[in-house]
């Protein structure tokens, strides 16, 4: 089964869109709804099942303040780099990368929390 990460992410006008991540390909909608199905256009599959669990994006335990910050901030200037044709330096992608990964296993312990809850 294909793991998806779906983020909000603010532009430099303080707009909300959603980023969809998987592996590595990725998309950018104005709902996660749209980030979510122009990523399964790019993973080329037929059939596409999954469990979603919709977050509220708020800080926790397993995602604080700072990291969503910094992720926020990260994708704004990923985004940046790409519209201008400009690399995005190998230091500020591996940051990314880390933050995405850490989110990841944030939501992944949050899913395992609600469902050890709801047992």
């Amino acid at each position: 089964m294909t793991t998806v990460a779906i983020l909000p992410i603010s532009d430099a006008n303080g707009e909300k869109s959603y980023c969809a991540i998987a592996g590595d390909k990725q998309s950018i909608g104005k709902t996660a709804g749209q980030a979510l199905d122009a990523l399964t256009t790019q993973l080329g599959e037929t059939e596409f099942s999954a469990l979603l669990i919709i977050q509220n994006f708020r800080p926790d335990s397993f995602f604080g303040a700072e990291q969503q910050k910094r992720l926020s901030e990260l994708m704004s200037l990923w985004r940046t780099a790409r519209d201008h044709g400009q690399e995005f330096s190998l230091e500020q992608q591996a940051e990314l990368d880390s933050l995405v990964d850490a989110e990841l296993r944030a939501a992944t312990a949050r899913t395992s929390a609600l469902m050890q809850q709801s047992s």
